[in-house]
């Protein structure tokens, strides 16, 4: 195995071998390393991060008691492979169950609501999702699947609320699949115009009106029968690492020669915002050092500044909080969801239209900062 990427911090307060415990299972829960993988013998581990064999020792032991890793006499450490006996499995599961137990009663404790316990839930596990996505394949054609009755597809703008949509409709309509792709506000127009999607999810500027969305719609889908739906308003502004280290308080910032920005692709709503602004503030997008830099998500963009591979990028909030970034907010946007007619009627889009609508979706949306559901689920017939 190549070497793993480990990195220590001498001057936490956590200890050395629980350090590499967590990102062991970090780089495992990511398939970074994968089931069945031999893991570096413990001193070649201990050589690469030039500690004691010792403390790798009680890393792998830890793990192993967590039936995570399995050693064998001879045969090295590995990850355990997926095909664990039953009987594991289930003591695993009944080990997370009782951990997920005590977590949610010490929140409970604290005065946190089932709400706010079911937003965090959300965000944490979208963030994990956006570390095991595989940007490269998250093209529109890639994600494109022949019609099925039971298969909504969806293409547009990346959104947490929307994230946490689906996964609602996931757990209530066993039936029903969805298929998602990351093509920007613009693509899911160009996409529902052409007929690769029945959704499109949007949040595009216009310059000449300063209006969101509708006059995108008019001109991408003239003529068409289509009904909009309010999925939320959100807050964009400028994503910084903890304690805003680089002291970014603006646009103007951004062409500064200490601050590497990361950007979003063309045809988002958040790339088509961030050129309008720097248009109308009269800045050279070429001074922006990583301006071509680009991610399809706003998580993609906020899990690249955690990791300290940039300064600073445009994004919404809830990116932001979900990688234990700073938030500079700067403008209010409108987000909408864009099907025909005939699917907002249909018995398909139903049980999703529902969800939109409940009290349920709605007071967890409340409860991740930077959305506003005052509109949530109201629908614009167009034309």
């Amino acid at each position: 195995m190549e070497e793993l990427d480990i990195k220590l911090d001498n001057q936490s307060a956590t200890p050395i071998y629980q350090q590499i415990a967590e990102q062991l299972r970090q780089l495992i829960a990511t398939e970074q390393i994968k089931p069945g993988d031999r893991l570096p013998s413990i001193r070649r581990l201990s050589q690469m991060l030039h500690v004691n064999p010792n403390t790798v020792c009680r890393s792998y032991l830890q793990l192993e008691q967590e039936q995570i890793l399995i050693s064998r006499r001879g045969g090295g450490t590995n990850v355990k492979p997926q095909d664990i006996v039953s009987d594991v499995k289930a003591g695993r599961q009944k080990k997370l169950l009782e951990s997920m137990n005590e977590d949610i009663i010490k929140s409970l404790s604290q005065g946190f609501s089932p709400e706010d316990l079911e937003a965090a839930f959300y965000l944490s596990l979208e963030r994990w999702r956006e570390e095991r996505r595989s940007e490269a394949n998250k093209t529109v054609e890639a994600a494109v699947v022949q019609e099925k009755r039971n298969v909504i597809r969806i293409v547009g703008s990346h959104d947490l609320a929307l994230n946490i949509l689906l996964d609602l409709l996931r757990q209530k309509v066993a039936n029903l699949e969805t298929d998602v792709t990351h093509a920007g506000s613009l693509g899911g127009l160009i996409a529902l115009q052409e007929e690769r999607a029945d959704m499109a999810g949007t949040h595009l500027l216009d310059e000449e009106t300063g209006e969101y969305n509708f006059p995108y719609i008019k001109r991408i889908l003239p003529g068409r029968h289509l009904a909009i739906v309010n999925l939320s308003y959100r807050i964009q502004g400028l994503m910084v690492n903890k304690g805003n280290p680089k002291k970014i308080n603006n646009l103007d910032d951004l062409s500064r020669r200490d601050i590497i920005f990361v950007n979003r692709q063309t045809g988002s709503g958040t790339r088509v915002l961030l050129d309008l602004q720097l248009k109308t503030q009269g800045i050279p997008s070429a001074k922006i050092k990583g301006y071509n830099n680009v991610f399809n998500t706003h998580l993609a963009v906020a899990s690249h500044i955690a990791r300290g591979d940039a300064d600073v990028g445009l994004g919404i909030e809830a990116a932001a909080n979900s990688c234990g970034l700073d938030f500079l907010p700067m403008f209010r946007e409108r987000y909408d969801l864009v099907m025909p007619m005939a699917n907002y009627n249909s018995e398909r889009f139903a049980p999703m239209l529902e969800i939109i609508n409940s009290k349920e979706f709605k007071k967890v949306i409340d409860e991740v900062r930077g959305y506003d559901t005052s509109q949530t689920g109201t629908m614009t017939a167009v034309p």
